[in-house]
């Protein structure tokens, strides 16, 4: 069998297709069959009131586009001019390399794995914490950039 296969903790909770759901007691795995579904967890989504930095906010477009709330080629190109800007602010060599790897996706159209990319610099205090975000839902409208 073929597809994206997620594997969820306890209560965790996901978006696919723009619907949020959320697992039960116990670890599961879920197999997503649908070519090109949107799914993204919402443990690393950004609520817009978060992405104060270009590098936030580059992934938090790259995030709509994932959740399916935004044009991928209108983002892609609002994610390399924030990706321009981080670049030009950025002075630490790793960063440096975290935002070369996302712009070298963002040019592919690879908007999920800029925001992998991201991940570390974007969302620091969470990258070895799971779970929901402060325990506010992200909100996923292109209205809120």
């Amino acid at each position: 069998m073929t597809g994206l296969v997620l594997k969820l903790k306890p209560h965790e909770k996901l978006l696919i297709n723009g619907v949020v759901l959320q697992n039960g007691d116990k670890a599961a795995r879920l197999r997503v069959r649908t070519a090109g579904a949107s799914v993204l967890r919402l443990r690393d989504a950004l609520h817009p009131t978060e992405a104060k930095t270009p590098v936030q906010k580059a992934y938090y477009i790259a995030q709509l586009v994932v959740a399916g709330a935004a044009d991928p080629d209108v983002a892609r190109q609002e994610v390399l001019e924030y990706l321009a800007v981080a670049r030009r602010d950025s002075d630490y060599e790793s960063t440096l390399a975290e935002i070369g790897l996302a712009e070298t996706y963002a040019l592919g159209g690879e908007l999920f794995a800029a925001m992998r990319a991201l991940r570390k610099i974007a969302l620091p205090a969470r990258s070895a914490r799971t779970g929901d975000v402060a325990g506010e839902e992200p909100c996923f409208s292109p209205q809120s950039r």
